[in-house]
């Protein structure tokens, strides 16, 4: 064999494992691309999923339109603790990108100075990603685009 075809089959075998790296570094539930059904990087099937998994969940705490329930989100308790906080873009849900949301969800709210309990044993990733698209399509389209920047900067 000449050296070029043998630098030609190196040069595909590196694409090739840098492409597998790629692949394996990009999580498929991740949003990749804006659906056309929603303009957001949810589906109206993931609303509707989230929506039903919100009400069984979260809404005790966050209110059944995601709206929260105490009166003022940033006054701890008697015990320090934050209450559970609107998730309806009228908080501080929005500050935080999607694989923050989820991690909160799955672990808890313990990182972040709350009492919320995780959700890992009951929502899978998927599960998880269908709640967060309905209480992001909630969101009003400004609030939607600030979140946006954050997750494109964090990610």
């Amino acid at each position: 064999m000449t050296k070029q075809p043998i630098k030609n089959i190196c040069l595909l075998l590196m694409l090739c494992g840098f492409l597998l790296g790629l692949a394996a570094c990009t999580d498929s539930t991740e949003y990749a691309e804006v659906n056309n059904e929603t303009g957001r990087w949810y589906s109206t099937a993931q609303i509707n999923e989230g929506n039903i998994l919100f009400q069984q969940f979260c809404a005790v705490c966050h209110g059944d339109q995601a709206q929260g329930l105490a009166e003022d989100w940033r006054v701890r308790d008697s015990e320090g603790n934050l209450p559970p906080p609107p998730l309806n873009g009228t908080a501080h849900a929005w500050h935080h990108p999607l694989a923050v949301l989820d991690q909160v969800i799955a672990e808890g709210g313990a990182l972040y100075e709350g009492n919320m309990p995780g959700f890992s044993g009951q929502l899978d990733k998927e599960e998880r990603h269908a709640v967060i698209a309905y209480f992001q399509s909630l969101w009003n389209d400004e609030i939607y685009q600030n979140w946006l920047r954050i997750n494109d900067q964090q990610n």
